[in-house]
């Protein structure tokens, strides 16, 4: 595959701007009795309808379920009123990327966790300057979440973000680390802190709706070759959602079938649900910004 030419700001901005809209837009669907998969399917309807593309499968991520957790097709479940919810969702325009999270309380018992995500994520940002260390940002993060009397996720982390790759290959930790890279003016990052009454870190489960393209090549199956020119063409190298395959591929059986050789023949990169590893409530805030002299500059409200 041919590597991405890196696009101008204003694409990251645009993106930005468009993942802002929907971000508040969406706020008013999350309710008890409500549809997952329509809720999901909703905002990826609304980044289409600004003329954009989802840069990832929308994550509604419920309680304990820290991310990767995108309703299957058919998905029958509704929200409870006693869910904490967190919606994560990307914006690409022409491979420039935008990605955001928010949660909501939908029992209203445990705004401090909310709040907990949310004020690191406003520390982690003021604090982002050219010359900063990413492991100076993640002790910034872990001082502010422990300080709400919470633990923050010590193995997930936000990321740079790079035209077409949502994962750029430099994280931000969510605890201080002595991780010596520098924020650089020009620099993309989706800051995004975690934060939990559990112990602290996530695990993986068996469930896996999401997948990305990893090494093209080797399949044997017809049906696989041509599942892998669609992902290929729609999607290069952003993760993308069983669902979406079966848009176009109907039968749940090929799809499942193609995608079991895939992995198999690590054409494919899994991205397991994560579960808080204590059975933990699991609170998130995200927004990407751009490095300048100054200081970070928010894209994505």
């Amino acid at each position: 595959m041919d590597e991405f030419v890196e696009a101008p700001l204003s694409e990251f901005e645009q993106a930005g701007k468009i993942a802002a809209k929907v971000r508040e837009e969406s706020k008013s669907l999350v309710m008890a009795d409500a549809s997952l998969l329509d809720v999901a399917e909703t905002i990826e309807g609304m980044i289409i309808e600004e003329g954009a593309f989802p840069a990832f499968p929308t994550n509604v991520s419920i309680n304990e379920i820290a991310a990767h957790y995108t309703p299957e097709k058919g998905d029958q479940a509704l929200f409870k009123e006693t869910d904490m919810v967190k919606i994560d969702f990307g914006v690409s325009v022409n491979g420039a990327l935008s990605d955001t999270a928010y949660t909501i309380d939908l029992s209203d018992k445990n705004g401090k966790l909310v709040e907990a995500a949310e004020k690191a994520l406003a520390n982690a940002i003021a604090g982002i300057k050219p010359g900063v260390s990413v492991g100076e940002i993640g002790g910034i993060v872990e001082e502010t979440v422990k300080g709400y009397g919470f633990r923050p996720i010590a193995n997930l982390t936000g990321h740079m973000i790079k035209t077409g790759l949502l994962h750029a290959g430099i994280d931000i930790p969510n605890v201080k680390t002595e991780d010596p890279y520098e924020f650089q003016v020009g620099d993309i990052f989706a800051v995004e802190p975690f934060a939990t009454n559990g112990k602290g870190f996530v695990s993986d489960t068996e469930q896996v709706e999401i997948f990305s393209l990893y090494l093209p090549g080797g399949l044997r199956m017809r049906q696989s070759r041509q599942l892998l020119n669609h992902i290929i063409n729609n999607y290069g190298m952003l993760p993308f959602a069983e669902r979406w395959l079966m848009q176009e591929f109907p039968s749940k059986l090929l799809v499942s079938n193609a995608l079991k050789e895939m992995l198999r023949m690590q054409v494919l990169k899994a991205y397991p649900v994560l579960k808080e590893a204590g059975g933990g409530l699991v609170s998130q805030a995200e927004h990407t910004i751009v490095v300048e002299e100054e200081g970070a500059r928010i894209l994505t409200q």
